[in-house]
């Protein structure tokens, strides 16, 4: 090995990789995108060296070796630094389909404003097909409010009620509505629903809703469902997709199932499951060879995808569409500050993002939210909320559905 090389060309991708992650970016750059995921990096980077990776790809190992040095150096120059703690932390997940035009409107709205506002800010916003599993471990560790992000968004019935993770915190009074809205949206604010919170503690952006898609050739001489109830019945045992992997709207069509139908409705839809899809997958799963679902329970956004003419139609079920609601919490003690960033995602411009862009109704009074009159909503209430702790209820709905599934 020559004096300036930090490893030898004959060692593995893996091996290299290991000993310096400043690594991974410059191979992902040359075209070796695999190496960005742990297990290929793990199973395909032990397989190669770095000889050969470099000769496929035509890039000189001379350069990439320079350009490794100086990646470790500036990497260990930061680690080095102190770096000061933000005035503002910002965490969360934004829907899929519309997080890219929410951080281009984030991003130009701090640009604009950073230099008035005076404090520094970091975010940590992902997209909600992340999970939730870092945003449950950091909540289940944290023991005081300065442990916390400053702001919160995300859907998730279970993280902020849950009274071992985020509901500890609202049982202190630590957040505040800070939207400013003296009302929502008529079309979750009506002798109905409520959708805004009595006790001014978490402001809703909008809502995840849950419709039905059905298969009219698989749903043969059935009737077509209407509501939540149809599906609860013996003729769509065995027939009947849901989108378990979607946690929040998952763990939101348990909890309104349960609240309108009883520990008996829980344990039927779990006869109902025929499998669990992903959205994308439903809308064209009557071109599935195997078993197909007569009905798939899926976020309305997703029914912009149904061709028109073919056999499944969107039905929005007559007690309503089941809401996940998408929230936002913010720190009462840092309220001047947190207040301009609230008012800019509590906006008219982000509901349009959400309800045009993403098909999720949006809370502001001013939105059109393109839904035809008379489709409505169901939602558990705040009432109901206050009288269960939702985490552990939430553990018992999902081990009595998944108890009479046919899995």
């Amino acid at each position: 090995m020559e004096q300036n090389e930090i490893f030898d060309m004959q060692e593995s991708l893996y091996t290299v990789t290991e000993k310096y992650p400043e690594a991974i970016p410059l191979l992902v750059a040359i075209g070796l995108e695999n190496m960005q995921d742990p297990q290929k990096r793990k199973v395909l980077g032990k397989n190669i060296t770095m000889e050969a990776a470099l000769r496929l790809k035509k890039v000189n190992p001379g350069t990439f070796m320079g350009n490794l040095q100086e990646a470790i150096r500036q990497n260990r120059d930061q680690a080095d630094m102190v770096q000061p703690e933000p005035d503002v932390k910002v965490a969360g997940v934004l829907p899929c389909p519309v997080k890219v035009p929410l951080m281009e409107s984030f991003t130009g709205f701090w640009e604009k404003n950073r230099e008035q506002l005076g404090f520094t800010l970091e975010h940590d916003l992902k997209s909600a097909s992340m999970g939730l599993d870092w945003m449950v471990e950091d909540l289940a560790q944290a023991t005081s409010e300065e442990a916390l992000a400053d702001l919160f968004i995300s859907a998730g019935f279970d993280i902020f009620f849950d009274e071992k993770l985020m509901g500890k915190f609202k049982a202190q009074g630590v957040f505040e509505d800070l939207t400013g809205l003296e009302r929502y949206n008529s079309d979750f604010s009506n002798s109905r629903l409520e959708l805004r919170d009595p006790d001014r503690q978490y402001a809703v952006l909008g809502v995840v809703p849950a419709i039905f898609l059905v298969n009219r050739e698989e749903l043969g001489d059935r009737p077509m469902p209407k509501g939540w109830g149809d599906l609860l019945g013996e003729a769509f045992e065995g027939a009947v997709s849901l989108p378990i992997g979607d946690f929040d709207l998952f763990n939101a069509i348990l909890l309104n199932i349960y609240k309108n139908f009883g520990e008996e409705g829980v344990e039927r839809l779990g006869r109902s499951l025929l499998r669990s899809m992903h959205p994308s997958e439903m809308v064209k799963s009557h071109q599935k060879r195997s078993k197909r679902p007569a009905v798939t329970i899926m976020p309305y956004f997703f029914t912009h995808m149904v061709k028109e003419g073919g056999p499944m139609v969107a039905v929005w079920p007559e007690e309503g569409a089941i809401a996940s609601p998408i929230f936002l919490l913010a720190k009462k003690s840092k309220r001047e500050m947190l207040k301009p960033l609230v008012e800019f995602f509590a906006s008219k411009e982000v509901g349009e993002i959400l309800a045009h862009n993403g098909r999720f109704p949006s809370v502001h009074p001013e939105v059109d939210n393109r839904v035809p009159e008379g489709n409505t909503y169901l939602w558990v209430g705040w009432d109901f909320i206050r009288q269960n702790d939702l985490g552990p209820l939430l553990k018992h709905c999902e081990a009595l559905f998944h108890a009479h599934t046919g899995s």
